[in-house]
């Protein structure tokens, strides 16, 4: 049994322990979700293509939701097609859900095999297209249960029931304030989903990608690669190791054997032949037929030293050098000492680390690999997404609005409503201006910067569709919207030209994802307050309607914004007058960007689409915090020049 040599085993036994103990932090993170009542299952299922009309849509539930829960269908206009719900029969699953609660620290797994419907009627079926059904309840620990799901129908339209008029109202305040006393932590995914709804995270751009989410506990893919990159760092040294001292003993093997062996000149009393090389002979025993020999030029060094020769019976016969056994004295000049490491618990050793991995692995997707939904994480849980240097795209959270399924979630420093940007500072970090106003129509170089908990300059941000940060200006009337994207100095210093026509009061916010100490990414929006001296005059907000211009395009807004709940909007840009349609560009690696500020407070509200079009129009997925007006500004890209269009939402 061969060694390895005592250095090279120290270094081995290192590269071991760093891989036994990365394993070990992996396992140790691997915590499951927490939840309860989840969405299960639905019918249609979510992602299906019916191309029958269906008079309902069935949510199974892994609990009786409240009698006050709320139920909203929305069809691919943008108007809500629901016509009232009501409890169903339970029946069993088609797959066994499993959820986890939190007791006593620890958590414990539950499955459920039944599931509970709500039986949202359909009104009618008003075109083709794709169908979003959203849902908030609250589950009997408390948690909010909140989603959407959506399914494509490709059959012929139905008329409307006589007399049907959409429903236009909102869910019961008592709904409403029951899910907020959980901080909005009970996120949920579309049903037949196994990855964790988000940041996303995001593929470069987090918020272009809907099914994902950037709140997930557990290991993954990323972090098995690199425990399967140090066991594989770890194989590799020892062969790379082992190599050598090969080469090395299989020289001196052929050197002994060309000094012992006493030199014979071929004769035909040989009855051999004398092969040549080019090179010194020497020679070798061949296969034996009657005690016949042959003559082969000797190897090369680090060569095995074989040849065919014809024997004088004219068969041929392979001829190798003869290998010397080592010594205890070769194996020590040669080595240099040995390890009491040998090959056989190496290899016992290796081979329980890799178990030990596979068997984690395996633990950790216990609970998620066999569900058809997965649950939020625990509440208070802090978002993943991993990050890289500003200069780098990530799949890191962006502490906004996400797709369908996802519902409100909290991030560090987001409120329980998710308006943002109403303080200055959060979690520890500050946006301070270097001026606080500026000469009405004037361009001033507004610069700022953030500072983190140690009180110093944050220099870190990950990059998020497209830019490190995104600077939105924003009147306390909700109108001068701007949406700038400022450069960074080595010292941390923001800045961009600013231009502020009207006086009045601004607000500006910086929309950011800073990389924390320990590498993580914490999605944050800041605001600050800014002064434009002279005499103000409010501008009044304009009433709702359902279109606008901007330029040469008529721009429609379609859906019905409800608060608490995760509605779709629809934004179509189509030629002022003309027929021809219009070729959205995508503009921060989507087809648009869609803000929306709440007027008093001005929380900040920053909406992200699908990653596609969805039947020609960029569609969004809003959830209004709380009752009042907002103003929501749509960015898109034409010919590569960005528009605006602004909207007014009222849910007074």
């Amino acid at each position: 049994m061969r060694h390895l040599p005592r250095a090279h085993g120290r270094v081995a036994a290192g590269l071991l322990a760093l891989a036994l103990a990365a394993s070990a932090v992996l396992l140790g993170t691997a915590t499951p979700a927490a939840a309860h009542g989840t969405l299960a299952m639905s019918t249609p299922a979510e992602g299906a293509t019916v191309d029958e009309a269906v008079t309902a849509v069935q949510l199974y539930f892994t609990e009786r939701v409240r009698e006050d829960a709320y139920f909203t269908i929305t069809a691919p206009g943008g108007a809500r097609v629901d016509n009232g719900w009501t409890h169903g029969e339970p029946r069993t699953l088609d797959r066994p859900v499993r959820e986890y609660f939190l007791v006593d620290g620890v958590f414990e797994p539950r499955e459920y095999t039944t599931g509970f419907p709500a039986v949202v009627a359909l009104a009618h079926l008003p075109a083709a297209g794709q169908y979003s059904v959203s849902y908030l309840s609250v589950a009997s620990d408390g948690d909010p249960v909140r989603g959407t799901v959506t399914f494509r129908y490709t059959g012929k339209p139905t008329a409307a029931p006589p007399d049907w008029q959409p429903p236009t109202g909102q869910p019961d305040p008592s709904l409403l304030a029951a899910a907020e006393q959980h901080g909005d932590t009970g996120s949920q995914q579309p049903a037949g989903e196994t990855t964790p709804v988000a940041p996303t995270a995001p593929v470069p751009s987090v918020a272009a990608a809907p099914p994902t989410s950037d709140d997930s506990d557990g290991i993954g893919p990323l972090s098995w690669a690199a425990v399967v990159v140090v066991v594989a760092a770890v194989a590799g040294f020892f062969a790379w190791q082992r190599r050598p001292a090969r080469v090395e003993r299989s020289r001196k093997a052929v050197r002994r054997s060309a000094a012992n062996r006493p030199r014979a000149k071929p004769t035909t009393k040989t009855k051999g032949r004398r092969a040549t090389g080019g090179g010194r002979t020497a020679v070798v025993p061949a296969a034996r037929r009657g005690g016949k020999a042959a003559t082969v030029p000797a190897a090369a060094p680090a060569q095995r030293a074989v040849a065919t020769t014809t024997m004088a019976t004219g068969e041929p016969a392979e001829a190798a050098a003869p290998i010397v056994p080592e010594t205890p004295a070769d194996r020590s000049a040669s080595t240099g000492g040995w390890h009491r490491f040998g090959d056989t618990r190496l290899a016992l050793l290796v081979g329980g680390l890799v178990l030990t991995l596979l068997a984690g692995f395996a633990l950790g997707r216990i609970g998620t690999a066999d569900e058809p939904t997965t649950t939020a994480p625990p509440p208070g849980a802090a978002p993943g997404g991993g990050t890289r240097d500003a200069a780098q795209a990530v799949s890191a959270g962006d502490g906004h609005q996400h797709g369908p399924g996802t519902g409100p979630h909290s991030h560090p420093g987001d409120g329980q409503d998710q308006a943002t940007g109403t303080t200055v500072s959060v979690a520890g970090y500050t946006l301070k201006p270097v001026l606080r106003s500026q000469a009405a129509g004037a361009t001033s170089d507004y610069r700022f910067r953030v500072v983190g908990v140690d009180g110093q300059p944050v220099t870190r941000f990950a990059v998020v569709h497209d830019k490190p940060l995104h600077m939105i200006v924003v009147g306390r009337d909700l109108g001068g919207y701007q949406h700038l994207h400022p450069t960074m100095a080595d010292d941390g210093t923001w800045s961009v030209p600013l231009k502020l026509t009207r006086p009045g009061g601004y607000r500006i916010y910086a929309d950011f994802t800073v990389t924390t100490a320990d590498g993580k990414g914490l999605p944050l929006v800041l605001g600050v307050d800014h002064e434009v001296p002279g005499n103000y005059q409010p501008a009044g907000l304009p009433p709702p309607q359902p279109q606008t211009t901007t330029g040469p395009y008529a721009v429609s807004m379609a859906g019905t914004p409800t608060i608490g709940m995760t509605v779709p909007l629809t934004l179509r840009v189509d030629h002022d007058g003309a027929t021809e349609p219009v070729q959205l560009e995508r503009y921060l690696g989507a087809y648009g960007h869609l803000v929306v500020v709440r007027e008093g407070d001005l929380g900040f509200l920053h909406v992200h689409p699908e990653p596609e079009l969805v039947d020609g129009a960029v569609k969004f997925w809003l959830t209004a915090p709380s009752a009042g007006r907002y103003r929501a500004f749509f960015d898109f890209q034409v010919d590569g020049k960005v528009h605006t269009a602004a909207f007014t939402i009222n849910l007074a």
